[in-house]
């Protein structure tokens, strides 16, 4: 088999030609990004990614994006890696220096082409955890609480974790580690209402599903609640999965509601870069 090369591009530039600035990314932690599936050279969804990268950047850097720098520099990077990988866009600034924050900066743009991710395809089992992020609506850099609930839900025997607003039956789901979800009641599906960050998967999931007729809410989903639910699943870029249980909450295995899920998301449309 062959092994995948994974391509930096930091400017349009070979990343490794400038450890210093890759130095100043990991010394400020500064910054935002969006992950993206590519085949065949092609994406779903890369308008509402260029959405989350002006917003990412008006807000933290207050700079526009330049948008065919940023999406010439994408096609540079899937095209090195053969058309299909897994691509992350980096927003950050080597000149960020947290003594002076609200100075203007230049922002650099890290390019980064790694293998494509396969969707696992068992269902997870996940627990509660009760923690929000940070400035939810930024796809920002602050991931360490992330990681850190996901691994001490995979040490505890679990596959991921569930973000919950509290504790207690009174406490509403909010999001996964690296994923939004979904409820299924039989007749349609139910979309958590909270702080969270909301994905471009699950944005494109709500759009295919609509085009489909399918009844569609998105309300406060209370812990209490998940047991009366028939089924639930996970979503982001790189797709869909069952969720077998959260907490004591389990679900059957329900795959025409897959199927379902499946069809909607094929309804986006592919885009060159």
């Amino acid at each position: 088999m062959d092994t995948f090369a994974p391509v930096a591009l930091l400017n349009g530039i070979a990343a490794d030609t400038e450890p210093n600035a890759l130095l100043a990314l990991a010394w400020s932690n500064y910054g935002h990004f969006t992950t993206l599936r590519v085949r065949g050279g092609a994406v779903q969804g890369l308008g509402l990614h260029f959405d989350r990268l002006r917003q990412g950047n008006a807000e933290l850097f207050d700079a526009a994006l330049d948008d065919a720098a940023v999406r010439e520099w994408m096609r540079q990077a899937s095209a090195a890696s053969g058309g299909d990988c897994s691509l992350r866009v980096t927003l950050f600034s080597r000149r960020f220096d947290h003594r002076r924050p609200a100075r203007g900066l230049e922002v650099d743009v890290l390019v980064t082409a790694s293998a494509p991710v396969v969707p696992a395809l068992r269902p997870m089992r996940v627990r509660s955890c009760a923690w929000l992020r940070t400035l939810p609506h930024l796809k920002h850099l602050g991931t360490f609480p992330l990681h850190h609930h996901r691994r001490q839900a995979v040490l505890a025997g679990c596959d991921d974790v569930l973000f919950v607003d509290g504790e207690g039956a009174d406490a509403r789901v909010a999001e996964g580690s690296v994923w939004n979800l979904g409820f299924w009641d039989g007749e349609g599906v139910v979309w958590p209402q909270a702080p969270a960050l909301r994905g471009t998967g699950e944005r494109l999931l709500q759009e295919g599903l609509a085009g489909q007729g399918v009844a569609q809410q998105i309300r406060p989903v209370p812990m209490a609640e998940l047991p009366r639910f028939r089924a639930a699943f996970a979503v982001n870029a790189n797709g869909m999965r069952a969720i077998a249980a959260i907490d004591q909450a389990a679900y059957a295995e329900t795959p025409e509601l897959m199927r379902l899920l499946d069809a909607a998301a094929a309804q986006a449309a592919w885009e060159s870069l």
